[in-house]
């Protein structure tokens, strides 16, 4: 009980934090994204576009119960997408700063890990009238 607490939590917060990255990137002009590794715009959008999908997959599934097994990949994709943040932000400069994609990656990969194993959750069972009337007639 209280692992999955805390895989909501986690959750939640990673949320928040991915809707916010992945929106600025999207809604701010390509000349402000520009950092010390020149990336293309187009990337950095599409970056953004996964960022908020992400977002989206890591709560939306498990919330609403419809596929949740999406919940665990969601987590694993911004898992791939912090690995190149650690990557190219300890290229560019200090090496502890390459500590907060880190972090996150690591958090991301613990919901990741906790809902496939440690506290996965059920998919919500729909009965539609067409398999139920099929059903009684066999």
């Amino acid at each position: 009980m209280a692992i999955n607490v805390l895989l909501w939590v986690v959750q939640g917060m990673l949320a928040s934090l991915f809707l916010f990255a992945g929106g600025m990137k999207l809604v701010v002009p390509v000349e402000a994204l520009a950092g010390p590794i020149a990336l293309p715009g187009l990337f950095m959008r599409f970056i953004g576009v996964a960022e908020v999908a992400g977002a989206f997959g890591l709560i939306l599934p498990s919330l609403l119960k419809i596929q949740p097994r999406l919940t665990p990949v969601a987590a694993a994709g911004l898992v791939i997408i912090m690995i190149g943040a650690t990557v190219l932000t300890g290229i560019a400069g200090p090496v502890a700063m390459a500590a907060m994609p880190a972090v996150v990656g690591v958090l991301a990969g613990f919901v990741a890990y906790g809902r496939v194993w440690t506290s996965p959750i059920r998919s919500r069972v729909w009965s539609s009238p067409i398999a139920v009337s099929v059903g009684d007639a066999l």
